[in-house]
């Protein structure tokens, strides 16, 4: 189960990982101040974001015990897709040389991070701990990003997309685990 927990730990942090290579691309100057900022806002979001939708999804658990499984994988293919979608249209910014504002940051943590709360909702039917989860989810996060951030520093845009895909077919690939073990 834990090996699960960082399998999808990994997938949902792959968006917060290409966001923050484009972060990292559209800075001048680079700090550690400034890689610590972004990555510990995405990592405290993917990390809080599972545990909202843990909530919702324990106290739906008696409701829908019997369709669990399609109920996981529907949310893990929609999720997973809209990656691969949202992959198609990345904007780096390219002509940006800026340090992300607050607002900015505190939008992007947002919406990087909505996945996680739709994965939230499944953590009751696979039978993790509520603790465990976050906590691995938010590290594995801030530790992509961080890495991210002087990759894309470094190398720009390379690869941001491709990792958004990748992310996004794992995350089917695990629902469709989930379906079949039904």
């Amino acid at each position: 189960m834990t090996l699960r927990i960082f399998i999808i730990a990994f997938a949902l942090a792959l968006d917060a990982f290409a966001v923050s290579v484009s972060c990292g691309f559209c800075m001048k100057q680079l700090h550690v101040r400034h890689a610590l900022r972004i990555s510990l806002s995405f990592g405290f979001f993917q990390a809080l974001m599972p545990v909202i939708g843990w909530l919702a999804g324990f106290g739906m658990k008696q409701f829908i015990q019997g369709v669990d499984h399609w109920i996981a994988f529907i949310l893990l293919a929609i999720i997973g897709g809209k990656m691969i979608w949202e992959s198609k249209s990345l904007n780096p910014h390219k002509n940006k040389r800026e340090v992300i504002g607050n607002s900015r940051l505190f939008m992007l943590s947002i919406a990087t991070s909505l996945d996680a709360l739709a994965v939230g909702i499944i953590l009751p039917f696979l039978q993790v701990s509520i603790i465990a989860a976050p906590v691995i989810i938010g590290i594995v996060t801030f530790s992509l990003c961080y890495s991210g951030i002087y990759l894309g520093n470094r190398f720009g845009h390379l690869f941001e997309n491709k990792m958004e895909i990748i992310g996004g077919i794992v995350l089917i690939l695990i629902g469709v685990e989930i379906l079949i073990k039904g």
